[in-house]
């Protein structure tokens, strides 16, 4: 089961004062559009993920079920540099399994955080069996990317913070990997009566996949966003959560990602992933057409990128 609407607020409670809330920013709007972009890639440790480790760990440590040997989790990059940053909040110590595919900025930016960082093969799934090793061997406590409740109902203070500002608003548009940030947002978004536009890479569509099966099934991953939406298969969580809530998903193009990233850092000079620009392509791209006068969302979700392909005008 997915966590519950007093499972978000709870979070909420318990990551006050330790987390940066979002910044809503105004975009450009036509046909009477109110278009927001909930800026999350300011967030510490430069994504949403810091929501739901702030969670896990806070929670962890109140029921004394935090090890004095630490935190584990195996992350594409922004869970494990989520992961690490909040270990040294709650003065613990992190050990975060990456794939010989994570990019160099999140491998050294786990690094200055204090983390220990072990190779765990090709894809986040090796890494994932790695992790789940050495917790075994340990006794670290194994947090995970996306498929835990603490870490979801973490995530979804976000819409919870959205809405403080927009109690009008009618939708939230997010980029999906695992599911965690949608799992949560969603279970919000039930709650507040709003729609879910669940984005996904076409060919990194976990999600979509699921959804369209009935249950988690695993997909191909070859995407330039690959690195923060890569998963092999949506959780559980994921799909109960996008029964109960309005969900739309829809799958985006790799050059229509790129082109919605570019266009943040030219109009906004905002440098952010390409799971960040995945959200907004959805938009940009039309293949989500708003209603007249619809109020929406847009969560840039991620910083940790290498800006150095973003072309300056």
């Amino acid at each position: 089961m997915h966590p519950t609407y007093a499972d978000v607020k709870a979070a909420s409670d318990r990551i006050s004062g330790h987390i940066r809330p979002v910044i809503l920013t105004p975009a450009e709007t036509t046909d009477g559009i109110q278009l927001r972009l909930a800026l999350e890639h300011l967030q510490y440790a430069g994504s949403f993920k810091a929501r739901g480790a702030a969670n896990f760990l806070l929670a962890h440590r109140e029921r004394g079920t935090l090890p004095r040997v630490g935190v584990t989790i195996a992350s594409g990059g922004n869970a494990g540099v989520a992961c690490a940053w909040a270990a040294q909040m709650v003065d613990s110590a992190a050990t975060v399994f990456l794939p010989n595919s994570a990019p160099a900025v999140k491998l050294a930016r786990l690094r200055t955080l204090g983390a220990q960082v072990l190779r765990g093969g090709d894809s986040y799934a090796d890494a994932a069996i790695e992790c789940e090793r050495y917790a075994a061997t340990t006794g670290a406590l194994r947090s995970h990317a996306y498929d835990d409740p603490y870490i979801a109902a973490g995530a979804g203070t976000l819409l919870e913070e959205i809405v403080t500002q927009m109690p009008d608003l009618d939708t939230v548009v997010v980029a999906v990997g695992g599911g965690g940030l949608f799992t949560g947002v969603a279970t919000a978004a039930a709650h507040h009566g709003i729609r879910v536009v669940a984005v996904e890479p076409e060919n990194c569509r976990a999600f979509n996949a699921g959804l369209a099966a009935g249950h988690p099934v695993d997909v191909p991953i070859d995407s330039v966003a690959a690195d923060s939406l890569g998963a092999r298969r949506t959780s559980e969580m994921a799909l109960s959560a996008a029964q109960s809530a309005d969900t739309v998903s829809v799958l985006v193009t790799d050059a229509q990602i790129i082109a919605a990233r570019q266009s943040l850092w030219d109009n906004r000079r905002l440098a952010v992933e390409h799971s960040a620009g995945t959200a907004l392509a959805a938009l940009h791209s039309g293949i989500y057409t708003p209603e007249p006068g619809e109020r929406i969302a847009v969560v840039i979700c991620g910083a940790n990128t290498d800006p150095t392909d973003l072309v300056t005008p």
